[in-house]
């Protein structure tokens, strides 16, 4: 059975919405609508789009992208750990067989 979800008021650019949210995620509904709200007044105050869906696409475009490198950074780094790993074990490897 699924958790009860409950109405949660969040204020967006000077808006309230009520947003329907599982019991217990509260917290993480608030600070998800924060951020939000903290990047569109960031797109609103630079004045150079006008318009609450305009800066709501903008804002929407501008996270996905950071999600996206974000995840190509972490696949990367992924990488760069497994060649230094590989590079540990092929040293440790060839210590092995100077010690015998």
């Amino acid at each position: 059975m699924k958790p009860a979800a409950k109405l949660i008021s969040v204020t967006i650019l000077d808006r309230e919405y009520n947003v329907a949210c599982p019991d217990g995620q509260e917290h993480e509904l608030q600070k998800a609508a924060s951020f939000l709200d903290k990047k569109m007044q960031e797109i609103k105050s630079s004045g150079k789009v006008f318009g609450m869906e305009r800066i709501a696409v903008m804002a929407a475009l501008n996270l996905t992208h950071e999600l996206l490198h974000q995840d190509e950074m972490d696949n990367s780094e992924s990488l760069e750990i497994e060649k230094i790993t590989e590079k540990i074990d092929q040293a440790l490897g060839a210590g092995r067989q100077l010690e015998l």
